[in-house]
Parts: C-alpha cells; sequence; structure tokens
C-alpha cells in the first residue's frame, strides 16, 4: 500500500460519521438520501463525507436511471489489514519475548526463594 493511498484510508476512516457510512454499506448498496437518515445533517454534508470516502477508494458510486447509489469497495480496507498486520506480527514477537523472559526471571525468583 503506497504512502498517499494509506493516508487517504486512514484519514477517511478517522471520522466516525464516514466509519457508520462504510458500516451501512458492508450491508449493501444505499442512496446518498438513505445513507443521510441516520444523521442529523444535511444531504449536502453527507456528499462531502461520500467524495471523502470515493477519494479514498472506499466506495464507488454507480448509476441507476436518476440514483446513483454507493457501494462499498473492500480492497483499501484489505490493503490497509495487510499493512496492519505486518505490525501486529512484530508486536506479538516482542510479546512473546518479554513472556519468555518474565517466565525464566519468575523461575529464578522462585529458585532464589527456595534456597533462603
Amino acid at each position: 500500500m503506497n504512502s498517499q493511498r494509506l493516508d487517504a484510508t486512514f484519514s477517511a476512516l478517522a471520522d466516525p460519521t464516514r466509519r457508520a457510512i462504510l458500516a451501512r454499506l458492508a450491508s449493501g448498496e444505499a442512496s446518498v438520501m438513505e445513507l443521510a437518515e441516520p444523521f442529523a445533517m444535511s444531504q449536502p454534508a453527507i456528499s462531502k463525507h461520500l467524495k471523502v470516502l470515493e477519494k479514498a477508494g472506499l466506495i464507488s458510486r454507480g448509476r441507476d436511471a436518476q440514483r446513483r447509489p454507493c457501494r462499498l469497495e473492500a480492497a483499501p480496507l484489505g490493503e490497509l489489514a495487510g499493512w496492519i498486520e505486518r505490525y501486529r506480527e512484530h508486536w506479538e514477537e516482542r510479546f512473546q519475548r518479554l513472556d519468555t523472559l518474565l517466565a525464566k526471571l519468575a523461575r529464578e525468583e522462585k529458585r532464589h526463594v527456595r534456597k533462603k
């Protein structure tokens, strides 16, 4: 995942309204009006959020007569998950080494206490 796309994805996901829109689109496509329903904001405000999501590649908009349905595009989320996974593996390895060290110290402490 290139740096600009990563920045755009994180930026888009930073807003709770945009995350809620993505959660709604995970269950299927929806019109702008359908997406705006649960929010106390204007349709132009929702449209601005949709533009951010579209620019990040997280949604796409189709054309169905007068309707322009929005749909979730999962590829950037998959790429983001892969990027995060590399760091999770790194920290998991470090925590495993810490667990090993703590277990060793606990055994040494136990031996030390028994000798007294």
